[in-house]
């Protein structure tokens, strides 16, 4: 355990950062758009304008971070949903896979601690709420449902996209369109987590716990369902590495087969 902490901080640091980025993104776009002191509050008054706008906003963050120098190095997880699939997949060692999720939630916690920090007192109004996830009108049992299974296509999309030759370049692109199209069309029914550190990131300084069950369920069940159905659809020798981005000249810590010979490839 301590060895891997050795070895392999770096990337965990990256995992860290990288969600506390996103996280500090996701609150300044939600004060902008949301706290009615803000003039885009009232230049855009429909909320699904809204929620289309801090969607582009949200997937383009998630793309710079997964493309970035640091991201292509972690392999740009900043989920333990995502992590937790992988690791069921074989790809991660335990070790790995734990230091990943501690770092995930700490940089989550990091993110929005920061956010108040440099955005009170907007950041605790009503509107803003420190970006919390919560179910919408529909209830719990529509967010169960609705995180599940955006969970289970996003992390379907990964494992198709990372393991085909052609599209591999392309899976973080596909991510962050997926994470556009769920803000603008399925935040009414859950508040569009997919994520139990970034809602744990929220939640805590917010003291909002209403439902958190949801966002520690659904996400890690959706995304360990889309795995189960893939290797069975597949086998699992078609998954070559728990990176949803991997550049030729970084170190890769996971179980990796990227590197094979195109005889042994195992692209689909």
């Amino acid at each position: 355990m301590f060895d891997a902490l050795r070895h392999h901080w770096p990337e965990y640091l990256i995992e860290a950062v990288g969600l506390g980025t996103f996280m500090i993104a996701a609150c300044v776009f939600t004060v902008f758009l949301m706290h009615p002191a803000s003039p885009a509050a009232h230049w855009i008054a429909d909320p699904v304008w809204k929620r289309a706008v801090m969607g582009i906003a949200m997937g383009l963050t998630a793309i710079a971070l997964i493309y970035s120098p640091w991201g292509v190095r972690s392999g740009a997880h900043f989920n333990p949903s995502v992590t937790i699939a992988f690791f069921r997949l074989g790809k991660i060692a335990f070790e790995d896979a734990f230091f990943y999720v501690v770092s995930q939630f700490t940089g989550a916690v990091a993110g929005v601690l920061i956010s108040v920090v440099f955005l009170s007192p907007w950041i605790w109004n009503a509107h803003v709420n420190y970006a919390v996830t919560s179910p919408g009108p529909h209830g719990a049992r529509a967010a169960l449902v609705s995180e599940f299974a955006i969970s289970f296509f996003l992390m379907t999309t990964v494992l198709v996209a990372s393991n085909n030759k052609r599209l591999a370049a392309f899976t973080g692109l596909f991510a962050g369109i997926l994470v556009a199209t769920y803000i603008t069309i399925e935040a009414p029914l859950s508040g569009m987590s997919m994520n139990p550190a970034r809602t744990f990131g929220s939640a805590l300084p917010a003291h909002i716990w209403k439902d958190w069950w949801i966002y520690f369920s659904a996400p890690p069940l959706g995304m360990l369902a889309a795995a189960g159905t893939y290797i069975k659809l597949v086998g699992p020798h078609k998954v070559i590495c728990a990176k949803l981005h991997h550049g030729a000249g970084e170190r890769c810590i996971f179980k990796c087969g990227y590197r094979r010979s195109d005889a042994e490839s195992t692209h689909i």
